[in-house]
């Protein structure tokens, strides 16, 4: 194959923010924004592709020549098609699960099959109705009409980069929205207004006013899209249970299941079930464990590694094959990657991917079998968390927590807590992210830390004690469960009659790809303040959106694990 490697995670040097003067946020985007292009000035035609809609994006700016994700400029400029259609789809009154589908496929770490995107461009396309080239050739090179770089400089910066936040607002919602729907949820609002804004960008017209206008109100139905998939969530697999979970995979065959879908998780344990197959949830599929009717299967054996960024090592030679269900997918290497499966949106060129039928039925006899032939652990395998340990704990929804409001809240008041600090987000492999290890090991003995996410892998296997019977370290689960994390906070805002901002209770988020922009939109929404974002600021915000922020909601960029906690904690 001719196709370049990727670069590996974290190479690019995105640019740190080390100051705690949230000037120094404008000061990072007077200089960043600039895409390279070739010929002479005025030739728009780039080097090879352009894409800086993820946390690790090269240089802070923008990846040129691949990116630092593994996505070949091939595949990049079909994302570009594809979401070029969807704008013109949502203008012509499309499916909204259609247009949500397309999205999801460009989310970061989703799909790298070039075959497979333009399969999805050519669905959607069909809805238009257009008629697209018939080979590739020909839709690579119609895929340079949609490209970023052009629009922005007939644009303009400011208005082409609010319509870039606010559709990463609407990838990471119609993420939410396609589990969701998978479980049977749906909302009318929340597929209107996903057809009305993407009608938005469809519009070069659309002012920059308008565009920050409907991200947050992206976030706002963003909110409503988590609420039904929780809802889907709990009635499937019934209520999340705080739940210890073993990180040391047992001797026997073996599957791995990494992404978000639970669904998904729920057909292969149910086709597994009496077959002599252990089942290992990986990343963000780990609070499956907290689910009663899930955690029932016998054959759900514990969480295999870490987070998603550690998987080419953890992977490596491992005797069983891995399905991913979602995002985040990295390059296979030679010693595991005949072990990959995909589905769903998933996909990578020459990994085999299981389809589903039109009700969202999967037969996992492929998978299954493999899991047979390669033989899996002979003995117990020994592994860890980041930092040693060998038991994580999950289960910790808004309603496990609830369920002991009486004693957080006297607790509270009492003074045996005196902080809350929310710690979580997508996690990366920036090296500055081993921040939030060292912040979360500096919060107070009478504090907690609520987390979710695959950031929460940084720290999740610290034993950091109890208060007064409630562990300091409270898994809420996967990013969607972010709605737990509000529920929470809005049900404490209430039992002290106060503002949500006014309670003692600290976001410190980290951020990767397009969920968490969403998320972050959605508590934007919501009007919380005083939220320390990083490891970076998105290249994607302008410096008028960065000072718009930190105008309105005070967002602060982190900077270091002791001064941050200082200015949090009021200590001089």
């Amino acid at each position: 194959s001719d196709r370049k490697p990727p670069l590996p995670g974290g190479a690019g040097g995105s640019i740190g923010l080390n100051t705690g003067d949230p000037c120094c946020m404008g000061r990072l985007h007077s200089v960043h924004f600039l895409p390279r292009f070739s010929g002479e000035r005025g030739d728009v035609t780039m080097d090879k592709m352009f894409c800086f809609q993820c946390e690790q994006t090269a240089f802070g700016t923008g990846c040129t020549e691949r990116g630092v994700c593994g996505k070949q400029p091939d595949c990049a400029g079909l994302q570009d098609l594809l979401l070029g259609l969807l704008k013109e789809a949502a203008a012509k009154g499309a499916d909204p699960a259609l247009l949500a589908d397309g999205l999801f496929t460009t989310v970061t770490n989703v799909n790298f099959d070039p075959e497979k995107v333009a399969e999805a461009a050519r669905r959607v396309a069909a809805a238009i109705p257009r008629k697209l080239p018939p080979d590739m050739a020909g839709l690579e090179k119609l895929a340079g009409k949609y490209a970023f770089p052009p629009r922005r400089e007939k644009l303009g910066e400011e208005v082409a980069d609010s319509q870039e936040l606010l559709l990463y607002g609407l990838k990471g919602m119609s993420a939410y929205l396609h589990h969701a729907r998978r479980l049977g949820r749906t909302d009318a609002a929340c597929d209107a207004f996903l057809v009305r804004a993407l009608s938005a960008l469809a519009k070069p017209d659309t002012p920059k006013d308008e565009l920050i206008s409907l991200a947050l109100e992206c976030g706002r139905q963003n909110l409503r899209a988590m609420e039904i998939l929780n809802e889907g969530h709990t009635a499937r697999f019934g209520k999340p249970e705080p739940a210890a979970v073993r990180i040391t995979p047992v001797a026997g065959k073996a599957i791995l299941v990494s992404g978000h879908d639970l669904d998904d998780l729920e057909q292969l344990l149910k086709q597994t079930e009496g077959g002599g197959v252990n089942v290992y949830t990986h990343g963000e599929m780990l609070p499956a464990h907290g689910y009663p009717k899930l955690a029932a299967y016998k054959h759900l054996a514990g969480n295999f590694g870490t987070a998603w960024q550690s998987q080419q090592t953890e992977f490596d030679n491992i005797p069983a094959p891995v399905l991913f269900t979602t995002n985040c997918l990295m390059p296979p290497r030679p010693s595991y990657e005949d072990r990959i499966y995909t589905t769903s949106v998933v996909g990578y060129e020459g990994m085999v991917h299981i389809e589903g039928t039109k009700d969202g039925k999967k037969d996992f006899t492929p998978i299954i079998k493999h899991a047979l032939k390669l033989g899996g652990y002979e003995h117990d395998h020994s592994m860890s968390g980041i930092n040693g340990g060998h038991i994580l704990t999950t289960g910790f929804a808004h309603g496990a927590v609830l369920s002991h409001a009486d004693k957080l809240t006297t607790a509270i008041k009492n003074g045996d807590i005196k902080h809350i600090f929310l710690v979580g987000g997508c996690d990366g492999a920036h090296p500055g992210r081993n921040y939030y290890t060292e912040f979360v090991k500096q919060t107070p003995m009478d504090s907690l830390v609520l987390t979710l996410a695959c950031g929460k892998y940084r720290f999740n296997d610290l034993d950091l004690g109890e208060i007064d019977g409630i562990p300091r370290i409270l898994d809420m689960g996967q990013c969607n469960d972010s709605y737990s994390a509000i529920k929470v906070a809005l049900a404490l805002a209430e039992v002290f009659n106060c503002d949500i901002n006014k309670l003692p209770l600290t976001l410190v988020l980290s951020w990767y790809e397009q969920k968490a922009v969403c998320i972050l939109l959605t508590l934007l929404a919501l009007g919380v303040k005083n939220i320390y974002l990083g490891p970076t600021l998105p290249a994607f915000m302008t410096e008028t959106v960065v000072r718009f922020l930190v105008d309105t909601y005070n967002l602060q960029p982190i900077t270091a694990p002791e001064q941050d906690m200082d200015a949090i904690l009021g200590r001089s």
